[in-house]
């Protein structure tokens, strides 16, 4: 039986795929063939499109060798985004370039021209040539070249690691306000779980990283059980074979486990469906591979830090909480998933950058200003990790900058790190810390 986490990994791998779209476009190409080769004998075509013999067959030869080289084109190319990606962004962004759908549909026709213009050739005889198709075939010629053209734009554009900041930003913004309308938690009177009762381990037969899991199911899963589904880990958490993947809490029988598990989706690696702190992982690694020493470029560190400060005003605007609640129809409480709270979030986006790039001015100044901006338009819930990371970021200059004049410059917030105008400048500081 195919269940619901095989049918989320399916259509991964279908969107991961670089092969199935064009492999469709092989098939159109070929079924519009026959159908332009049915109509070769229609009166309405102009005289402008009749064509001799050894006329279509050289266009047509031409156009197969033409599509040929720019797959071959396209490919190098992709080629030279995985080496730019994993060299100097994120292995972890190419999940999302995989599923770029301009590319897709520029393979697709490269393919599709192909197999249009290679079925028409056999039907080329002395007396019958496939006038229409031929004109096709150079029509698709064109469409392929500005295609092509769009696609050499868009990503000379979206190579720079500002332009892919924005890109991963977005859909991690996205993918936040998709599960805020989704997750509508209940809250308990005491803020706790209903009485347990019999606790029952569900665990994964084999190790991985929760990808997905499918709320609805589970709470009718639970219903049909009177019981309570307590999920072991939150979505992005890896699960190690044997590892409790589900709790079942009470309830009139035990759900199967296999009917549980089909319900969690576990795969290799991360994705963005459910997981919205996977969109800030890929810019916080972005952000220390610029401040690698390899790379040293922290003004693209604090172009990525514009990003991150808006997906964490997004995130605290939206607020989430360390745990979900959901319940059926009825308002009793059916699955717990715990998830990452506001602090988890801030933690993520600082520490690493704070980290690798506490030796730079800009770097130092522009957290800063992240951080106060954050506290000035967020609600008061979320002040306290804040206050906490502006810490921890005065003690990184302290230990860094042991110069008072060059502490005071880095403890001050600039937006743009340096060459801004700075919104709260730090006192002269005379002592060692």
């Amino acid at each position: 039986m195919i269940t619901w986490a095989d049918r989320f990994r399916l259509r991964q791998y279908m969107k991961a795929s670089l092969w199935i779209v064009p492999l469709l476009g092989l098939v159109l190409g070929v079924a519009l063939a026959e159908a332009a080769s049915s109509a070769e004998n229609v009166s309405w075509l102009p005289k402008t499109w009749d064509y001799s013999a050894s006329t279509a067959t050289s266009v047509l030869s031409s156009v197969v060798g033409s599509m040929i080289a720019l797959l071959g084109f396209v490919v190098t190319i992709g080629v030279l985004v995985i080496q730019q990606a994993t060299g100097t962004l994120s292995p972890r962004y190419m999940r999302l370039w995989y599923r770029d759908r301009l590319q897709k549909a520029v393979l697709a026709t490269f393919t599709g021209t192909f197999a249009f213009a290679y079925t028409l050739l056999r039907s080329i005889e002395a007396d019958s040539v496939p006038n229409l198709g031929v004109t096709l075939a150079g029509a698709a010629v064109s469409l392929s070249l500005l295609l092509l053209l769009i696609y050499l734009n868009r990503f000379t554009h979206n190579l720079r690691p500002v332009a892919i900041a924005d890109i991963v930003g977005r859909q991690g913004e996205r993918v936040l306000h998709q599960a805020a309308s989704q997750l509508r938690p209940v809250l308990l009177p005491d803020g706790s779980l209903p009485p347990a009762g019999q606790v029952v381990g569900i665990r994964a037969d084999r190790g991985g990283v929760i990808q997905a899991v499918h709320a609805a199911g589970m709470i009718a899963l639970a219903a049909r059980h009177d019981c309570v589904l307590v999920l072991g880990a939150s979505v992005g958490d890896f699960v190690p074979p044997g590892g409790t993947l589900v709790e079942v809490r009470g309830g009139t029988s035990v759900p199967d486990p296999r009917l549980v598990m089909g319900l969690v989706a576990l795969g290799v690696e991360r994705t963005i469906e459910q997981d919205p702190a996977f969109a800030l992982r890929i810019l916080v690694d972005i952000a220390i591979r610029a401040l690698s020493p390899a790379v040293n470029d922290p003004t693209t560190a604090v172009q990525v830090l514009n990003h991150i400060s808006s997906f964490l005003y997004a995130v605290g605007r939206v607020g989430v909480h360390s745990q979900y609640v959901l319940a059926d129809d009825q308002g009793r409480p059916r699955l717990v998933l715990p998830a990452r709270p506001w602090a988890s979030y801030v933690e993520l986006a600082v520490t690493e950058i704070r980290d690798y790039g506490a030796t730079s001015v800009q770097v130092c100044r522009r957290l800063r200003a992240l951080l106060e901006g954050l506290l000035a338009a967020l609600p008061l819930q979320c002040e306290p990790s804040l206050r906490a990371q502006l810490t921890l970021l005065d003690e990184a200059v302290g230990r860094t900058f042991t110069d008072p004049l060059r502490r005071v410059n880095a403890r001050t917030a600039d937006s743009q790190g340096i060459g801004g105008l700075p919104t709260h400048p730090a006192p002269h500081d005379d002592s060692g810390s």
